[in-house]
């Protein structure tokens, strides 16, 4: 295995939604140690802290019910920029946070790649689809429209422009079982690769996850992968407010990350979505921190037995 250079971006975003407990969340995965099992992997790892949002001037004719719109836009400014220098010095893991800091990371990430002229392509591992606009979300709940940004749907007028879009057949979904009327109608009309949890039970995690690392590698595409806590069943993960049952298993979530390590293709990575103070004794930190490690090179045998008596 090469080591890489690992540079750990603390996002504490918790504006995405009214639930309060993932701004914990960075500091969650630096007690389970997150950087300690990189490192052991013989990695060069670096911890930049945690980062602040920009402060902004609260948008004209905003929506009344989104929920802390300002804070939202002021993190996406922040996080893309942060996420497009870092992603010049080595592979940027962004410890969330809810997932509206994907709004930043991925369209940072995109913007660097399109400069060194690679496609980027993104894995989304979520019960949920994200691909909400302001518009068509009634939550106002801006941690459900990632995708729709970063893909250039309409509705972001006040976030920051898109230096790159994604190509809507660039973008990878599994693990799906939590979709909105809306964001079902849209994904029907989209490009995006979805694969929900019964088409998982059927055919199991390996196949969909196989034919899009074959796309991105014969694309010489760069990759980013969010990897959401609720892509997880509850009964293992249980640290967030989006519990959905029906989630993968933890060697279903292993697999995954080793096939990533396997083909080399990931260039960023999002951990998202914990919520400490819902967690059980820092069994979901723990968890997101071995599937990380999993991704950059940690192999079944390597795995000790962990006691959380």
């Amino acid at each position: 295995m090469t080591p890489q250079d690992i540079i750990l971006i603390g996002c504490p975003v918790d504006s995405g939604k009214r639930s309060r407990g993932c701004l914990m969340g960075p500091d969650a995965y630096r007690t389970a140690g997150l950087a300690d099992a990189l490192a052991d992997l013989g990695h060069r790892v670096t911890d930049m802290g945690n980062l602040a949002p920009e402060q902004v001037a609260p948008p004209r004719d905003a929506l009344p019910h989104l929920h802390a719109l300002v804070e939202t836009i002021g993190w996406t400014r922040r996080i893309a920029q942060t996420a497009e220098a870092a992603m010049a010095r080595g592979l940027p893991i962004f410890m969330g946070g809810d997932h509206s800091l994907s709004l930043g990371s991925v369209a940072g990430v995109a913007a660097h790649a399109a400069t060194m002229g690679r496609p980027q392509f993104v894995l989304w591992l979520d019960a949920h689809s994200d691909y909400h606009t302001p518009q068509s979300s009634t939550s106002g709940h801006l941690h459900g429209t990632p995708l729709a940004y970063v893909t250039g749907r309409e509705g972001f007028d006040d976030f920051p422009a898109l230096a790159a879009p994604i190509p809507q057949e660039n973008i990878c979904i599994i693990g799906l079982r939590s979709v909105d009327p809306a964001e079902r109608a849209a994904l029907q009309e989209s490009a995006i690769h979805r694969h929900d949890m019964r088409e998982i039970d059927e055919h199991g995690i390996a196949r969909p996850l196989g034919a899009f690392l074959d796309r991105v590698a014969a694309a010489g595409g760069a990759l980013h992968v969010s990897l959401d806590v609720d892509f997880i069943d509850p009964a293992a993960a249980p640290g967030v407010v989006t519990t959905v049952p029906g989630g993968a298993t933890v060697r279903e979530a292993h697999l995954v990350m080793e096939m990533l390590h396997d083909t080399g293709l990931m260039t960023s990575l999002d951990l998202v979505e914990l919520n400490p103070f819902l967690d059980d004794r820092g069994r979901t930190a723990q968890l997101m921190v071995d599937l990380a490690a999993s991704a950059l090179g940690r192999r079944v045998f390597d795995r000790q037995t962990r006691a959380y008596g």
